[in-house]
């Protein structure tokens, strides 16, 4: 597995809250991937210059644009990788100089939800009023798209449930006390003032000398000093009048933060017909805009994923810097931390390929090191001020482009809702305004993976549409506020999805062959594996380094997928330019039962040709009518492969789960 993040608990050599460095093996990771790089461009020129076969154009030039996309994507991954940070962090309670609790911020959580069942909700919801953070500083709402009544009266039998926790009982009798204390302090004022009222009565109107007026200049003068300002010339009953409007301040604050103890909340907003929605990115902004909610930070969670209780101590200390000059831990320029999202409910041998240690291990660390790393819709922690800048920004120019839409003030939450993937569409605006980002490399939470294949395509379509969809409508070459490494970053992601195209000619080269003769490289001899297999052998070699401590197991299945979903990215890419109306679909949270052959037909065509091809060739073989079994052989190793990566889609198309 890719490296946690070290938390930091009583190391007194480490002087500061946080820190990071490289990850290991990065220095040899990098000597190797200027080789590969090298080496690829080696293997490319030669194919350009001395390999194309001028009497088949119409196979050879894909092939070679096939091979040159190849390339390019895999270059701006390794550059992707370059920088993988390893962070090490105090935990909030742990911070130097230390923060005092009574300075916590404000949290609201999120639990998006739109039809998953109750009881799953529910699970989730207790594990976040269960997280390790102040009672009085912590608010769980629920916000649910799908305004069901079971999930409000759910909603509600929790919040009575948690009122009558040992927790928030002893936050109550806290509270109670510091009133009552108040309230005796202002009765005893109370008390004071008509005799204050009297006493200043008989000042201002006495001149000659008397005991009682020396009294009560003295008593006056006792007052001089009111909460450390000069008030000279003010009259004691005026400073007492002042005492007591601040005292009925605090204690409509106690009474406020009494009602304040309800910590879970239920919010449904009401959807207007013709209106957009904005789905789950309109959910979360109307919690936030309109919901009256106002946590300084927002840890959103999926409905399914149940969260650590020390989730917020890992993760708050991330958003302060402390000030040697001011001797204060300030915010500073952090709009979200992104922490791994893994699952509970894996079946052995992950048939989906839903481990993605990849994904949330060198990828994300990469990316942390160009602050750039992504937001992926749960498991985060964001600033509540910086998606509000945001929201207003695009609002506004939202409002310039088409003033009709000055009723859609759930924009204004700050997540976008111009794409179906709200959560990276929202991360680029954000690195786009100049806020920073950080990637916490433990798991914080668990949640449910779709364990049928209809539910995960459904999801995998949506992540390959919207990304697509964030290309069209905001393309990050162009982007106005983002670094060079994070247009990179955000375009080769975009980038991988036009992957489709590309692997389709790949894997039905051979299979022409098999058919027909027509080969697109004209040297498949020596001079082929010369050129081709020291490049290749050094690419797996690096992508070994990158991803070291990752089981082979996955990282063969994640290969596999890239290439076994090729008709699923041709799909997104033509839906978004052919401009097909996109909707957020939920993905299913419960197994859709049955197979689903019919929903790899093209996979499985592809391998019932390659195998048809194969056994035409070895019967020619046997006959002895093949020209050149060397070729032939060559074409057969790249066609097996190609089978290798496409049966993972097959087999998860037929798998079932074991009957308990």
């Amino acid at each position: 597995m890719a490296s946690p993040t070290t938390i930091l608990e009583n190391a007194p050599s480490f002087v500061s809250n946080m820190r990071s460095r490289l990850k290991k093996r990065t220095l040899l990771f990098r000597y190797l991937a200027e080789i590969n790089l090298i080496l690829g461009a080696w293997y490319l020129i030669w194919r350009i210059t001395g390999s194309v076969n001028f009497d088949a154009l119409w196979l050879s030039i894909p092939l070679l644009i096939a091979e040159i996309y190849s390339f390019v994507g895999g270059a701006m991954f390794t550059i992707g990788l370059w920088r993988p940070l390893e962070r090490e962090v105090r935990s909030l309670d742990q911070m130097r100089p230390i923060l005092p609790v009574i300075e916590y911020p404000s949290v609201d959580i999120f639990v998006t939800c739109y039809n998953e069942p109750v009881e799953m909700v529910e699970e989730t919801v207790r594990a976040a009023l269960a997280i390790d953070y102040p009672a009085n500083k912590l608010r769980i709402y629920i916000l649910d798209d799908g305004n069901s009544l079971d999930m409000r009266s759910m909603s509600q039998r929790l919040a009575i449930e948690d009122l009558r926790s040992p927790k928030i009982q002893a936050e109550s009798a806290r509270i109670e006390n510091e009133r009552a204390e108040l309230e005796t302090r202002l009765h005893q004022l109370q008390e004071l003032l008509p005799t204050t009222r009297e006493a200043d009565d008989f000042l201002k109107n006495t001149t000659e000398y008397h005991p009682a007026v020396k009294f009560l200049q003295t008593l006056r003068d006792a007052f001089v000093i009111i909460g450390g300002k000069a008030t000279t010339g003010i009259s004691v009953s005026d400073r007492l009048l002042d005492e007591h409007e601040r005292l009925e301040k605090e204690i409509r604050q106690k009474q406020r933060e009494s009602g304040d103890l309800i910590r879970c909340r239920y919010i449904a907003r009401t959807k207007i017909a013709g209106k957009p929605h904005h789905a789950k990115a309109g959910n979360i902004n109307h919690a936030i805009f309109s919901g009256d909610t106002n946590g300084s930070f927002i840890l959103t969670l999926d409905a399914d994923h149940i969260p650590k209780p020390q989730f917020l101590k890992r993760v708050l200390p991330y958003f302060f810097s402390y000030n040697q000059w001011t001797g204060k831990h300030e915010g500073n320029r952090i709009a979200f931390v992104q922490t791994p999202q893994d699952f509970y409910n894996l079946p052995e041998g992950d048939p989906y390929g839903h481990s993605a240690h990849l994904f949330y291990g060198p990828i994300q660390q990469g990316k942390d090191g160009l602050n750039s790393a992504f937001y992926t819709g749960t498991n985060a922690v964001l600033r509540r001020e910086a998606l509000l800048n945001v929201g207003l920004q695009y609002f506004s120019d939202a409002l310039g482009k088409d003033a009709t839409r000055i009723d859609e003030f759930d924009l204004i939450g700050g997540m976008s809702s111009s794409s179906i993937t709200e959560d990276m569409n929202t991360a680029m605006r954000l690195h786009g305004a100049g806020w920073q980002s950080a990637y916490h490399n433990e798991l914080l939470a668990e949640g449910l993976a779709p364990d049928d294949l209809v539910s995960t395509l459904k999801q995998r379509l949506r992540w390959a549409q919207g990304t697509i969809q964030v290309l069209v409508q905001e393309n990050p070459l162009t982007k106005t506020g983002l670094s060079f490494w994070q247009r990179l970053q955000y375009f080769q992601t975009m980038y991988s999805y036009f992957s489709g195209f590309f692997t389709l000619i790949f894997i039905l080269c051979p299979i022409i062959f098999f058919f027909t003769g027509i080969i697109p490289v004209k040297a498949f001899g020596a001079d082929f594996a010369i050129h081709f297999f020291p490049a290749f052998i050094i690419n797996r070699l690096t992508f070994l380094a990158a991803t070291w401590g990752i089981p082979a197991g996955e990282l063969w299945r994640s290969e596999q997928y890239a290439i076994a979903l090729f008709p699923l990215f041709i799909q997104a890419v033509w839906s978004v330019f052919s401009r097909t109306p996109l909707n957020f679909q939920v993905t299913p949270k419960q197994r859709q039962s049955g197979k689903y052959l019919n929903l790899v037909i093209p996979q499985l065509t592809i391998v019932i040709l390659t195998f048809v091809g194969m056994a035409w060739s070895l019967i020619r073989f046997v006959m002895g009518t093949l020209p050149d079994p060397w070729i032939y052989l060559i074409n057969s190793s790249w066609a097996i492969y190609n089978v290798c990566l496409l049966s993972v889609i097959i087999r998860a198309a037929v798998w079932q789960p074991k009957e308990s």
